[in-house]
C-alpha cells in the first residue's frame, strides 16, 4: 500500500519565465530529479523544463509534511519557494523544444539531460545535480533530413543499459530515429503518427535494451532493433479505431500499460500480450501521461487532462491517492526509482509529490529502540 508524504506547489518566478510557450497535448517537457538520491529521507529534487527554445532548472524542496485533504480526499500542497531559477544555456535550441527526458550515470552528482525539439534536433548534456550548472552538450544529433518540413511534437528516450543509444520520434514524419550518440544508425517507419516511445525494461527479454516500445495512433507496436524483418516491428496490438494513445509505461515485472482518449488503462502480459486488465473510464478526460509506481507495480499513475493526477491500484480499479493542477499540464514526470511525481502547469506552477509505502503499526513498534512506543 502506498501513501502520500508530500505535496509541494512552487512557481517559476516571471523574472526567469514570464509566459511558457504553448504545448503538444502529450506533456512531455518536464523532467525531475531527487538530489542526493542514495539519502533514504532526500529534502530537495530539481526540475527541468522547457519554453521555446530554452532549457531551464529549479530546485523544490521535497520534505515530508502534513497533508491536507479536500473533498474526495484531494491532496491540498504545501507552498514553497523554488530555490536556484536559472536558464541552461548550453541547451539552446533552433526550434521550439518539445521533450526533456533524464538519465542516471553511474555517479550520484551527475546525470544525463536530453531535449529534442519540433523537427527532431537532439542535444544530450552531462547534468551536475550539486554544483547546478550544465557541461557543454555531450553531442548532439540531428535527422537525415535535417529536421526540413513541418515541425509537430517529438520525443526521446535513452537506452536503460546503454545512454549513448537514444530513441527520438517525430510525430509527423512518422519515423523513429536511433542513434548512438552523434551517429545516426537507424529509422523505423511507423504507420500512424507516433506519440510515445520506451525503451522497453522487462525481465522477459534477455536484451532488453534492443526493444522499443511506441504509441502510434490507436496502435501499440513493439521494435526490436536488432531485427530488419518487417522493419523491425515485431508486434501490434490495436485499440478501439480513432481513439488515439497518448503515452506507454512499463513496470519492474514487465508488464506494459497503454491510455489515451478512451480514457482507459490497459495492462498487457508481454509474454502472451494478453490484457490482464482495463481500468475502464478512471479519468473524467483523455489520459496524456502514464507511469508504473516503483514502490509496487500493482500502482500506476495517472495523469488527465482534466488538470488531475492520481494513482490507483489498476487490477482493483481503486484510486487511492489524487491532486489536481491549477490549469492545462505542459509537463509531466516521475522519476524512475523513487515515486517522486511531478506537474508543470501553464500557469507556472510545479506541483511535486512524494509518495512511499504505508508501514503498518507493527512495522513502526520494531523500528523504535527496544520495541517500545
Amino acid at each position: 500500500m502506498l501513501e502520500a508524504k508530500s505535496l509541494r506547489k512552487a512557481t517559476i518566478p516571471s523574472t526567469l519565465l514570464p509566459y511558457p510557450s504553448p504545448a503538444s497535448i502529450q506533456p512531455t517537457r518536464l523532467a525531475i530529479h531527487v538530489n542526493h538520491e542514495d539519502d533514504i529521507d532526500f529534502s530537495s529534487c530539481s526540475a527541468y523544463f522547457a519554453s521555446g527554445r530554452h532549457m531551464y532548472r529549479l530546485e523544490i524542496p521535497v520534505g515530508d509534511s502534513l497533508l491536507n485533504q479536500g473533498k474526495e480526499g484531494l491532496l491540498i500542497p504545501d507552498i514553497v519557494e523554488v530555490v536556484g531559477p536559472s536558464m541552461i544555456d548550453q541547451c539552446r535550441h533552433q526550434y521550439e523544444i518539445q521533450s526533456v527526458a533524464l538519465a542516471k550515470t553511474g555517479s550520484a552528482e551527475t546525470c544525463i539531460l536530453g531535449s529534442v525539439d519540433s523537427h527532431g534536433h537532439l542535444i544530450v548534456s552531462l547534468v551536475n545535480t550539486d554544483a547546478r550548472d550544465t557541461q557543454k552538450p555531450t553531442f548532439v544529433a540531428s535527422p537525415q533530413d535535417r529536421g526540413v518540413g513541418e515541425g509537430s511534437w517529438a520525443g526521446l528516450s535513452f537506452s536503460p543499459t546503454q545512454l549513448s543509444t537514444v530513441a527520438v520520434a517525430r510525430s509527423f514524419p512518422k519515423c523513429i530515429d536511433l542513434y548512438d550518440q552523434e551517429n545516426h544508425i537507424r529509422n523505423l517507419r511507423t504507420l500512424w503518427y507516433p506519440s510515445s516511445l520506451t525503451f522497453v525494461q522487462s525481465p522477459f527479454y534477455q536484451t532488453e535494451n534492443s526493444v522499443l516500445a511506441v504509441t502510434e495512433g490507436c496502435q501499440l507496436t513493439l521494435w526490436d532493433l536488432r531485427m530488419k524483418e518487417n522493419g523491425g516491428c515485431i508486434h501490434r496490438i490495436c485499440g478501439s479505431p480513432g481513439d488515439i494513445l497518448y503515452d506507454s509505461s512499463t513496470s519492474t515485472t514487465g508488464n506494459i500499460a497503454v491510455a489515451g482518449a478512451d480514457r482507459t488503462v490497459t495492462v498487457f502480459d508481454p509474454r502472451r500480450w494478453s490484457v490482464l486488465s482495463r481500468w475502464t473510464h478512471c479519468s473524467k478526460y483523455e489520459i496524456t501521461g502514464l507511469a508504473f509506481s516503483a514502490l509496487d507495480p500493482d500502482y500506476i499513475y495517472v495523469q488527465g487532462m482534466d488538470y488531475e493526477v492520481f494513482c490507483g491500484d489498476w487490477c482493483k480499479g481503486s484510486k487511492i491517492i489524487s491532486f489536481r493542477g491549477d490549469s492545462s499540464w505542459l509537463g509531466f514526470d516521475k522519476c524512475p526509482e523513487r515515486d517522486v511525481v511531478g506537474g508543470w502547469c501553464d500557469s507556472g506552477s510545479i506541483f511535486v509529490a512524494h509518495i512511499d509505502a504505508k508501514r503498518d503499526s507493527e512495522d513502526m513498534i520494531e523500528a523504535l529502540p527496544n520495541g517500545n512506543v
